[in-house]
């Protein structure tokens, strides 16, 4: 794939004028219209494949580092064309949304992430401050706007990559598999939590990773399995969710909750820490660990037949990290 640097098929004067914008960014008002924000040019777009940006934990009304990376995922969007966005959850802090016309949706959602090259399908999960307040609502709100999905708590997506390729990507809701939430999680989070059927769902997950027959299987939740950032490793999805990970030949996992970026490997499949959507916390490497930074940022995936590249941006527009897995 070209560096971030290499910039294809520009004539002189678009050349200077993005280097223009870029230095321009330097001191921009973290408030300033997101179109005039920019930063190192993004990565060439692949010549084929399905293309997807995916990160989380990011809804703060745009404090904090949000503006500064819906920026950069809408410059890098510009470049490589993705078809959808994931947010792996932790959607809206501190206290999620109480309704469908909370006052977060317009100023955590719509006014941040409002450059043309975001209005992209969202795909999205819960995370453990969605579970603070009204989780239906955030299911209830792609009725009125087809942007965000999020048809139920856990559900399954088939993408096509090419003519015989097929990507199934597996969305969970890991909050009440958590054991702590229903103990010392806050009184908000454990009157919900208690609500939630997980053998159902773990039921579900099983049934469906048996029945795909997708080249690419791909599994998105909020908790990490593996992490050496401030939450550390999560016991109950290294028991319940990690087996099935690779005894169904799963690729890659994405997950939030820690605010960095991360890659780790645990048997035959990649685990990768994309929470930074608008902060950043310590993280540090682990023996699992191929990557490891404290930074405020996003993916990008790149889901070929053959391989699946994926690159980590960060609020400044660089990619701090890149690596190619192979198709299993």
């Amino acid at each position: 794939m070209p560096a971030i640097g290499e910039i294809m098929n520009q004539t002189r004067r678009e050349f200077v004028r993005i280097l223009f914008v870029a230095s321009q960014a330097v001191v921009a008002s973290r408030f300033l219209p997101v179109s005039l924000l920019a930063g190192t040019t993004p990565p060439a777009a692949p010549p084929n494949g399905l293309t997807f940006l995916i990160f989380g934990d990011w809804g703060r009304q745009g404090e904090q580092d949000q503006v500064e990376v819906a920026a950069q995922m809408a410059t890098t969007s510009k470049v490589l064309d993705p078809k959808f966005i994931i947010s792996v959850g932790d959607n809206f802090y501190e206290d999620g949304v109480q309704s469908i016309d909370d006052v977060q949706w317009q100023e955590s959602f719509e006014d941040v992430y409002r450059d043309p090259a975001l209005q992209l399908p969202w795909y999205c999960i819960l995370g453990n401050h969605d579970y603070h307040a009204n989780c239906d609502a955030q299911i209830a709100y792609g009725r009125i706007n087809p942007r965000w999905n999020m048809p139920a708590r856990y559900y399954l997506q088939t993408h096509r990559i090419d003519a015989v390729t097929t990507a199934d990507f597996f969305y969970l809701d890991t909050t009440p598999m958590i054991n702590g939430y229903y103990r010392t999680g806050g009184e908000k989070t454990r009157d919900q939590v208690i609500t939630q059927d997980v053998p159902k769902q773990l039921a579900w997950f099983k049934a469906a990773l048996a029945a795909s027959t997708a080249q690419w299987k791909i599994v998105i939740g909020h908790h990490p399995i593996y992490s050496g950032g401030g939450h550390g490793d999560t016991a109950e999805l290294i028991e319940n969710i990690l087996p099935l990970l690779n005894e169904h030949k799963v690729q890659a996992y994405f997950n939030g909750h820690d605010h960095d970026m991360q890659h780790l490997v645990a048997g035959e499949v990649n685990l990768f820490d994309t929470g930074a959507g608008s902060q950043h916390t310590l993280t540090f490497y682990t023996k699992r660990s191929k990557f490891a930074r404290s930074c405020s940022g996003f993916t990008t995936v790149s889901l070929q037949p053959d391989k699946m590249e994926v690159q980590m941006i960060d609020n400044h527009g660089t990619v701090a990290y890149e690596t190619s897995v192979a198709r299993t």
